[in-house]
């Protein structure tokens, strides 16, 4: 063949790739076809690799055009420098999603043509991978902004979820501390008005982390405030129980939630509580006794027919109870050691009849994890304190 036609088989087989015409392609290509170059990144060297990779990418794109800028030949050898346009917009190619944008590269082919057939092909990268992996980090650029704006906005939801304002109890003070471990967490604390003056308070932790715990952690708490509000009950063990049954059927069923709920009666001042598997509350007594408000049941979510069992504590001036979530326990030092219970039993025992036991439990915690800490759960914990007479 005269190099005048090995430049226009170039130019068919050039222009049978831009159409994804299969069959065009196969009647130029030789038995023992070989690329040397992948038109995308996983293709075989041999004619049926460049076959798939055409479809690959005739599937992924319309409105496809070779346009053919500068040819010259010598010999077997043909060097062909074109304009390849496309638009992506019909499925995922080489992991980058459609975007409706135009693909436009300009490659240099060479082939190698023996007896009227194409036997060998170079072209650099065909330029498309490097534009498709540019396309690839813009779009993931652009999906890690919009998930961050996402996180940004529910966080905004779920402090303002919250309770604003602690309850003003006459001789009583109520001092809470939330911190998630992300943009939003599981952990959840909130209280409301009850009769007779009495109030309802509930801390509470869901399983995981992120925006599942958290959606999880806003249907329990609003359900317990629902419920505790609509029977008018003094009964938290009733009140879990009936969060417990709703809640089975609304969360998935690798989900649980702990939670301690009491009921605080300003007037007798007495706490009357019931405890969903939460982590047991510390009371501390006059002369530094520190004991565990203990009740038992079983976390919701988990089981239906959950009885909750209920106990009462009157609280004496100055006496105050601590409750909190696993996060504070379990954060850990540089060397792996736990925060643990002992240790805040220790820290309750020894300052809790401290108005700012809140700031001391702080204070020792990031004493205790160093600089540098991150930040492993969700870390919540309220003071309700009984004031001196």
């Amino acid at each position: 063949m005269s190099e005048e036609e090995n430049m226009a088989l170039s130019r068919r087989y050039l222009e049978a790739q831009g159409k994804g015409d299969l069959g065009a392609m196969d009647e130029v290509m030789a038995p023992d076809f070989v690329s040397h170059t992948s038109l995308l990144s996983v293709q075989e060297p041999d004619r049926e690799g460049k076959k798939w990779a055409v479809a690959q990418f005739t599937a992924a794109t319309s409105n496809t055009s070779v346009h053919v800028e500068d040819q010259v030949a010598a010999g077997e050898k043909v060097v062909t420098r074109f304009i390849m346009h496309a638009t992506h917009d019909r499925g995922e190619l080489m992991g980058v999603a459609p975007s409706g944008g135009e693909l436009a590269f300009m490659p240099i082919a060479i082939h190698r043509i023996v007896e009227g057939k194409i036997a060998e092909e170079w072209s650099g990268s065909m330029g498309l991978s490097e534009l498709l992996r540019r396309r690839r980090l813009e779009q993931e650029r652009i999906e890690r902004e919009r998930l961050e704006q996402e996180l940004r906005m529910a966080r905004r939801i779920q402090q303002a979820s919250l309770p604003k304002e602690v309850p003003q109890l006459e001789g009583w003070e109520i001092s809470p501390y939330y911190q998630p471990a992300r943009e939003v967490g599981g952990d959840f604390y909130d209280y409301f008005d009850l009769e007779d003056g009495r109030v309802g308070v509930v801390v509470g932790d869901a399983t995981g982390k992120g925006m599942p715990a958290a959606l999880v952690a806003e249907t329990t708490s609003n359900m317990l405030r629902a419920v505790a509000q609509a029977l008018g009950s003094s009964s938290p063990g009733d009140v879990l129980e009936r969060v417990n049954e709703t809640l089975l059927a609304r969360i998935p069923s690798n989900m649980f939630v702990t939670c301690f709920y009491c009921i605080v009666d300003p007037k007798s001042a007495s706490l009357r509580y019931a405890n969903a598997g939460h982590d047991l509350p510390y009371l501390r007594r006059h002369g530094g006794e520190c004991e565990e408000l203990r009740a038992r049941g079983m976390p919701l979510g988990i089981m239906p027919g959950m009885s909750y069992e209920e106990n009462e504590i009157v609280l004496e001036g100055d006496e105050a109870a601590l409750f909190y979530s696993d996060g504070l326990v379990e954060a850990h030092d540089p060397k792996g050691a736990m925060f643990g219970f002992p240790r805040l039993q220790e820290q309750v025992a020894e300052h809790g009849e401290k108005r700012a036991l809140r700031e001391i439990l702080l204070e020792e915690l990031y004493s205790f994890v160093g600089e540098g800490w991150e930040q492993e759960d969700d870390i919540t914990f309220l003071t309700l304190r009984r004031s001196a007479p």
